[in-house]
């Protein structure tokens, strides 16, 4: 299993994403967020099928920290059942992997 992971959330506003990195970034749980979007969403909700201009957060962290990732969205995200998914990093640069070592905390 890789050490790394990209924990990624969608939501409606550009505001509520910006605001999901700023706190990831500010309590060291993800090194860097970048905000994407809009983008274009097209899933089934309640039976019916919809289709929303949604923004993504795209977080790199470490595993290790991915329940406090995940809890800390849940407590910031709008929607009642949010997109929160982790995907494992399986290379990268050393020198990049280092400084998001360095920027983010050590597991509690």
């Amino acid at each position: 299993m890789s050490e790394y992971i990209q924990v990624v959330t969608t939501v409606e506003r550009r505001e509520d994403a910006e605001r999901i990195a700023l706190e990831l970034v500010q309590r060291r749980l993800a090194a860097c967020v970048q905000v994407v979007g809009p983008i274009a969403s097209t899933y089934r909700w309640r039976g019916k099928i919809e289709t929303a201009q949604e923004w993504q957060c795209w977080a790199k962290s470490r595993c290790n920290l991915y329940d406090e990732i995940e809890r800390s969205i849940r407590e910031l995200h709008p929607y009642e059942v949010p997109e929160i998914l982790a995907v494992p990093v399986l290379a990268g640069g050393a020198d990049y992997l280092a400084w998001l070592d360095a920027e983010v905390k050590r597991a509690t």
